[in-house]
């Protein structure tokens, strides 16, 4: 039995359509065609969305889906830059204090913010050097029962020390050697967190793992200006060109943020055919700066869009793409919302290493979204990305598949109890910041 879905537009690679939609079977695109024309077969769902445009998922390219617990929370710490921001907030207070519990309510949670936000794809870094081993398993588990489809990570480093560094590794590996198959939706990803955590030794062990296992591996990329003049001091040479000189870059490197790179060091990310995330708004929270995606992407380098576990409305962090790069350039025409819009899919599906996910195509994954298309203003091809990006919000996603699943119908999760969820995080919050 076959889902056939009906829409008022569908929005395909090569721009908008009328009238047309898509035939599911399984968990897989198996038509792509006006309404009028696509197959119904007896016993085939219909589903009419002639209300509604139908668009490929979004996908969250970097999360961290503990971070919901830093939420609004005041603390009697003066954070005066990044590192600051790190040893004297982040990682006390949030990162060393998370045990199994946590992991498992905020991953929840993110859950519900990002299929509320359209988001069908995300990638996890979670760094909680106390909740190992099996954090990742805690982890999974939730997001299976979410029905997302989620790459997830340990951050391994080595600042809790040597034998903590090891732990880390091993969690990412046997993660992987776990669940890396093709048919799960939860996969595993190898992941370091910066040049200022691990030494040289420990960076070039992790990537040989994911060599050996065949996988990306992700790290944190000067993400301010502090790790650029960390790795100056230290090795007088700035990190990208570290990572160069430790023949860690090639194509199944995934690198976070990118904010303060130098030419040279986007030529060389460019030449080794390495990825990256970008981050908007958390960049601006603790005052990274603004990266040069334009630059990058001029260069050819895949990139793509993430909430960092800060904002998790995907319509937010398009919104910030596409405004932020125009103010920090003087340049209306950068950015333009084609490209967010490529990024938030299937360019963003590239960049973290999925070539079956981001785009409406017949054989590729169905992980689609509907919303609705009530707009005030009319909607047509020219405007479809500008309206999307900067005129919906989550409140218009009223559909979510994954996989050919429905886990949002009607604006109804189908798959995880919002309230009994924000009741049980409300309390776990306020148990977390009795500090007393």
């Amino acid at each position: 039995m076959a889902k056939v879905i009906k829409g008022a537009y569908l929005l395909l690679e090569d721009g908008l359509k009328e009238e047309w939609g898509v035939r599911v079977e399984g968990n897989k695109i198996a038509e792509v065609a006006p309404n009028e024309k696509l197959k119904v077969e007896t016993g085939d769902e219909v589903f009419d969305f002639t209300h509604k445009l139908i668009a490929p998922g979004f996908i969250n390219g970097h999360m961290h889906m503990y971070g919901v617990l830093s939420h609004g929370i005041s603390v009697e710490t003066f954070v005066h830059d990044f590192s600051s921001f790190l040893e004297d907030f982040w990682w006390p207070y949030i990162e060393n204090r998370l045990n199994h519990q946590l992991i498992e309510i905020t991953t929840r949670w993110a859950c519900v913010e990002m299929i509320k936000s359209g988001i069908t794809t995300f990638m996890d870094v979670l760094e909680a050097p106390n909740a190992i081993p099996n954090a990742l398993e805690v982890e999974a588990e939730a997001v299976n029962q979410a029905g997302l489809r989620g790459i997830l990570s340990f951050e391994a480093c080595e600042r809790m020390g040597k034998e903590n560094g090891q732990l880390g590794l091993k969690e990412n590996r046997d993660f992987i050697r776990k669940y890396n198959q093709s048919d799960n939706l939860v996969q595993g990803m190898m992941s370091v967190h910066t040049l200022f955590t691990a030494d040289k030794e420990y960076l070039i062990q992790a990537k040989k793992m994911a060599d050996e296992l065949g996988c990306d591996i992700h790290m944190h990329l000067s993400e301010s200006v502090y790790e650029p003049n960390w790795s100056i001091e230290k090795y007088g040479k700035r990190p990208v060109e570290v990572y160069n000189e430790l023949n860690f870059l090639g194509p199944n490197v995934v690198a976070s943020q990118g904010v303060q790179l130098e030419p040279k060091e986007i030529d060389i990310l460019a030449e080794k055919g390495a990825r990256l995330v970008h981050m908007p708004l958390s960049n601006c929270e603790v005052g990274g700066g603004i990266a040069p995606v334009p630059a990058l992407l001029a260069k050819g380098i895949k990139v793509g869009l993430g909430t960092d576990g800060y904002l998790n409305n995907y319509f937010e962090v398009m919104r910030g793409a596409f405004l932020i790069h125009k103010a920090y350039q003087q340049n209306p025409a950068i950015m333009p919302a084609k490209d967010v819009y490529k990024m938030a899919t299937n360019e963003g599906a590239k960049a973290i290493g999925r070539d079956n996910l981001g785009c409406i195509k017949v054989g590729y994954f169905a992980d689609l979204i509907a919303v609705k298309v009530d707009t005030p203003t009319p909607l047509n091809s020219k405007n479809i990305y500008d309206q999307l990006i900067l005129f919906r919000n989550p409140t218009d996603v009223t559909e979510v598949m994954i996989n050919g699943k429905f886990i949002l119908r009607d604006g109804e999760l189908l798959t995880i109890n919002e309230e009994k969820t924000r009741i049980e995080l409300r309390a776990a919050v306020e148990k977390f910041w009795k500090l007393d």
